[in-house]
């Protein structure tokens, strides 16, 4: 399953490889070359960095490991430079990530995987790989049939958000159960699992990282560009990544058809862009749905009233009567949640003359603390005589933990938001 995160890699780094790629990361294609070679991408990793990310990365670890190193490093800076195409997933990831949640939820599959699907296809159930890759999970033909993945002349069932990530949540517990990792797991989704059995046989190793250097260059990338996202859609703030709109109903009813019907048709019917009807339903290859008495076949639309109910039937059961809308269907978009305002940039100590005043505590002149060996959180409030949850607010690129010691020449802000 060749992916589209190699793309990212390629647009920063176009330098370093010569690849012919005809679409941006943006959803604007409805066809994607994804078959790109990246580059091994990894940063160098500072003191100050090393305690930051990986501290952030630790506080939102669940059940998947999410280590911190030059190569995850590397792809943070890359995604968290890429702001409006993040913005755009952010938006997406409130119609998309409920679907793959629920998939996962009922295979065992931890949450945070649902991240994969933006480093596969950028949310995009359209993304085409060049190798015939299709859908928001990135299946091959082979592997699609293998997990129960209908494709006819009319349909491509890897297309469909819902039955792709039940199929994406079959394959990572199978890998799963094989390896006994989520990482070596994840790999194997990029690689297939006989890439990564081999591996692991050559070196005698039972993790990811150890057999790394054993793996094809994309799955090198792969896994580090999958801790970055999950890095990235959860701190997209402290990047000022802003959520964008997504033009996706945000309340959706499901239509069984048990006949030929074209989307042009129904979307008449609701008073709504095809364009828009086609986005809920992007597995049916025609626009046509080919429901049968025996093969229902579903068409997604966004949340009806009784009068908008009765008129697409209607349209649907006597396909030779004309379409008249009852009016222009108006339905909510998936907004972006609103808006936080960026913390303030840390202002000089010299620079601070007046008191900040917190929750009734007495008054604190604002000024930074530069760390010393053993020192912590707790340790530092005790010392200026504040509450440690002020401190650990002032100071929240620092984590969420108190009592971890600090490493020597951190600067803490000390009455400074």
């Amino acid at each position: 399953m060749k992916k589209l995160f190699t793309f990212f890699a390629c647009v920063l780094f176009a330098h370093a490889v010569k690849a012919n790629v005809a679409a941006s990361f943006a959803m604007a294609a409805m066809q994607q070359d994804t078959n790109v070679t990246a580059p091994e991408l990894q940063a160098p990793v500072s003191i100050y960095n090393n305690v930051i990310f990986k501290r952030r990365l630790d506080s939102i670890q669940k059940e998947v490991p999410l280590d911190y190193n030059g190569y995850v490093q590397a792809y943070i800076d890359l995604y968290s430079r890429r702001k409006d195409d993040m913005g755009r997933m952010l938006g997406l990831s409130r119609y998309y990530f409920p679907i793959y949640e629920k998939a996962f939820a009922d295979a065992g599959i931890p949450d945070e995987i649902k991240y994969l699907s933006i480093v596969e296809s950028a949310l995009n159930p359209n993304a085409i790989s060049k190798v015939g890759a299709a859908g928001p999970w990135q299946f091959m033909s082979e592997t699609a049939k293998i997990y129960g993945l209908a494709m006819t002349e009319y349909v491509d069932e890897r297309r469909d958000p819902v039955q792709a990530s039940n199929a994406a949540a079959a394959y990572l517990k199978d890998a799963y159960l094989q390896f006994g990792d989520w990482l070596l797991a994840i790999a194997s989704y990029n690689c297939g699992k006989s890439n990564v059995e081999h591996a692991l046989e050559r070196t005698g190793a039972h993790d990811y990282w150890s057999i790394r250097d054993q793996l094809p260059p994309e799955t090198r990338g792969y896994v580090p560009a999958f801790i970055a996202v999950n890095y990235v859609m959860k701190y997209h703030r402290i990047h000022y990544i802003t959520p964008q709109t997504a033009s996706l109903a945000i309340l959706t009813d499901t239509v069984m058809v048990n006949k030929f019907v074209s989307l042009s048709r129904v979307a008449q019917a609701l008073g709504m862009p095809l364009k828009d009807l086609s986005t809920l339903n992007p597995s049916y290859r025609q626009q046509i749905v080919n429901g049968s008495a025996n093969n229902l076949r579903k068409i997604v639309v966004p949340k009806m009233d009784k009068q908008q109910n009765d008129i697409v039937h209607t349209a649907i059961n006597d396909i030779t009567a004309p379409v008249r809308p009852l009016r222009p269907m108006q339905y909510a978009m998936i907004a972006p949640p609103p808006p936080v305002t960026p913390a303030r940039p840390m202002m000089p100590a010299r620079a601070v003359q007046q008191a900040v005043v917190t929750n009734g505590a007495p008054p604190v002149a604002p000024t930074t603390h530069v760390t010393k060996k053993g020192e912590t959180m707790a340790s530092i409030a005790t010392m200026y005589n504040v509450k440690v949850e002020q401190v650990m607010q002032w100071n929240k690129q620092l984590g969420s933990n108190a009592n971890l010691p600090l490493l020597p020449g951190l600067t803490v802000n000390i009455g400074n938001s």
